[in-house]
C-alpha cells in the first residue's frame, strides 16, 4: 500500500510537456529562423567579397614587388610562383602556396601587358559583369 501511494504521487509530479506547448515552441523557433537565415546569407555574401578583396590586395603587393624586381608584370600569376622568364632578377617566388582560387572557386583574371595590370574576380557567377552579390570584385 505504501508503494502504491508513493508511486502515484510521483506521477503527479513527473508531468511532461502537452502537444500544445511544444507546438507553440516550435511555431517560435521556425518564425525565429525564418527572420535570421536571410541575414545569415547576407553576411556570407558579404564575407566572401571580403575575402576576394583580401586576395586580390595580397597578390596586388606579391605583384609590386615582382615588377620591382624583374621591371615588369609578368605575363601571367604563375610567374610569382616560378620564373618562367629566366630573369637573373627575379627574387622570387612571391607567393608562399599555389595561387589561390577565388571564394567561390574560380581563377583569379589577370591581364598585363608588362607595364600595368588588372586583376578582378568575376564573382560568385564567375562571368564577367553582373549586378549585386553577382558584381565583379576588383580594387579601384
Amino acid at each position: 500500500m505504501l508503494r502504491k501511494k508513493l508511486y502515484n504521487n510521483d506521477f503527479h509530479l513527473s508531468k511532461g510537456f502537452t502537444l500544445i506547448e511544444i507546438l507553440v515552441v516550435m511555431a517560435i523557433i521556425g518564425m525565429l529562423a525564418v527572420m535570421v537565415a536571410p541575414n545569415i546569407f547576407n553576411q556570407q555574401a558579404g564575407a566572401q567579397r571580403d575575402a576576394a578583396l583580401s586576395q586580390i590586395a595580397a597578390l596586388e603587393a606579391a605583384l609590386d614587388t615582382h615588377r620591382l624586381d624583374v621591371g615588369e608584370y609578368p605575363d601571367s600569376l604563375d610567374g610569382l610562383r616560378e620564373n618562367s622568364l629566366s630573369r637573373a632578377s627575379w627574387n622570387g617566388p612571391y607567393l608562399r602556396r599555389e595561387v589561390p582560387l577565388d571564394p567561390w572557386g574560380y581563377e583569379y583574371v589577370y591581364e598585363s601587358d608588362g607595364r600595368q595590370f588588372t586583376l578582378v574576380s568575376y564573382g560568385p557567377d564567375g562571368e564577367r559583369g553582373g549586378e549585386g552579390d553577382d558584381a565583379d570584385v576588383g580594387l579601384q
